[in-house]
């Protein structure tokens, strides 16, 4: 009995100690029912029933004291003097202090990249933090006017708070490792459906893409950078779900040499935010009658947009740019190509295109 009595006595120290929510609730319960319990006995009838008392209780207590209900007798007003207001304002006080501290608690978090965000699904996760290039990208991805609406999750392993609180659409996370199980699961990397692996140099970035590679659903698509091209052919040998990029300065440098204003082609080429741009689209699997010729002249009619060519797979490791206008195209393809904005599968008449190539 004595050593229960004593972790009794331990456990109600921790909560006062702390001041934790289930102690706040019990001592105002057992304050709000004692100020009942003492106003029944002065006959405060106006003031007992349940829907009163709770709207009585706090106004009164906090002071605010709006005067459509107050004790009328004398002993009643004691209880309000000696009892309520003196112990409710002093339990209203902590309670505004803790609600405070929480809110501080959860925005801390969220600066400093501790939040779990394993509730999300279909999501966006960029992997590593560049002070240019990282916005440069989330600006990207906002501006495509027709993209799904979903979270963007960054992920850095810096020790750094938020770096882009102006965007609403942009979580952030701060992991020990990106390689770590426990750590991408803080993030549902198994359930994210777009990643983007920019690390800081090219060892993270293919150590975190060969982690990955193995934990993202089947459909998920993968993105990694590398200054060095020998690690991206590498990783593309190992991992086929990993579309693999790699600087091209030097193409750019020559291409913009021989071919003057191709660097600027490239920047529109890539840009949302101003121009024509490059996009994909992948063709339901019902179609199987079409030729690149067919497309062509649809998606221009009707769409301004300029098919560029046709890919095989997501990562368009077999693909045929610019074939011949009787270039047959089946279900699953990818069409390349360039347009003032994206065009939807579901914007495109596919059945009139079947139908009118049928005869």
């Amino acid at each position: 009995m004595p050593i229960i009595f004593k972790r009794l006595v331990v456990l109600m120290r921790a909560h006062v100690d702390k001041a934790s929510w289930q102690l706040l609730f019990m001592a105002t319960l057992i304050h709000m029912s004692v100020t009942w319990g003492l106003l029944w006995l002065s006959n405060e009838s106006a003031l007992l029933p349940l829907s009163t008392f709770f709207y009585y209780y706090v106004v009164t207590t906090s002071t605010v004291g709006y005067g459509d209900f107050s004790a009328t007798t004398d002993f009643g007003r004691l209880v309000v003097a000696i009892i309520q207001i003196p112990f409710g304002l002093a339990l209203f006080g902590v309670l505004l202090g803790k609600a405070g501290q929480f809110v501080t608690y959860w925005v801390r978090r969220g600066m400093t990249g501790e939040k779990d965000f394993a509730h999300l699904q279909n999501h966006i996760v960029i992997f590593g933090w560049h002070d240019v290039r990282t916005k440069k990208m989330v600006d990207y991805i906002l501006g495509d006017n027709k993209r799904e609406d979903r979270k963007i999750v960054l992920a850095v392993t810096e020790a750094m708070e938020h770096p882009l609180l102006s965007y609403p659409e942009v979580a952030f996370a701060r992991l020990t490792s990106f390689t770590d199980d426990e750590q991408l699961s803080r993030i549902n990397i198994e359930r994210a459906d777009k990643i983007i692996i920019d690390g800081g140099d090219d060892n993270q970035t293919f150590t975190t893409a060969l982690k990955l590679s193995r934990v993202v659903k089947s459909e998920a698509h993968i993105s990694a950078h590398f200054l060095d091209d020998s690690k991206a052919l590498l990783l593309r040998e190992h991992c086929k779900n990993v579309e693999c990029s790699a600087s091209m300065s030097a193409e750019i440098l020559v291409r913009a040499m021989q071919d003057p204003g191709s660097s600027r082609v490239q920047e529109e080429l890539l840009s949302t935010l101003h121009g024509d741009t490059q996009f994909s689209l992948a063709l339901p699997a019902e179609v199987s009658c079409l030729t690149f010729g067919d497309i062509f002249g649809y998606f221009k009619q009707h769409h301004d947009a300029t098919l560029l060519g046709v890919a095989h797979d997501i990562n368009a490791l077999d693909m045929d740019l610019n074939p011949p206008l009787d270039y047959n195209i089946t279900g699953g393809d990818i069409l390349h190509y360039i347009a003032p904005q994206r065009v939807l599968a579901s914007e495109v008449d596919w059945s009139s295109l079947c139908s009118k190539n049928s005869f």
